[in-house]
């Protein structure tokens, strides 16, 4: 898993237009006092290759944050048999990690 410092680090470098490679990336976490992890900067770096950054902020700003909503109130057994199957189905999905999920990531981090 990768630390916050990293991704502050990477976001540090996008916005101030500077090309996020291993180099760069440490040099900011040493400024910083981190100690740096060279397979957490590899996997960071190989991660972020692939993904648009400002795509995912743009997205990540635009997406709405869900209220906190109440508890439920206490369920007959045959309710609870109906909600089973879209457990299931959100188990599938989380399973994916897409930009979608990206952005909601970056979207709690920096909302």
């Amino acid at each position: 898993m990768v630390r916050i410092e990293y991704i502050y680090a990477t976001l540090l470098l996008y916005k101030a237009g500077k090309e996020v490679n291993e180099e760069n990336l440490k040099r900011v976490l040493e400024a910083a006092g981190v100690q740096v992890d060279e397979v957490r900067v590899k996997s960071l770096v190989a991660a972020v290759k692939s993904i648009d950054i400002g795509k995912v902020l743009e997205q990540s700003m635009a997406m709405p944050i869900p209220a906190a909503t109440a508890a439920p109130a206490a369920t007959t057994p045959s309710e609870e048999k109906k909600e089973e199957k879209p457990k299931e189905e959100k188990k599938e999905e989380s399973k994916e990690l897409s930009e979608e999920a990206l952005a909601e990531g970056f979207a709690s981090l920096f909302g």
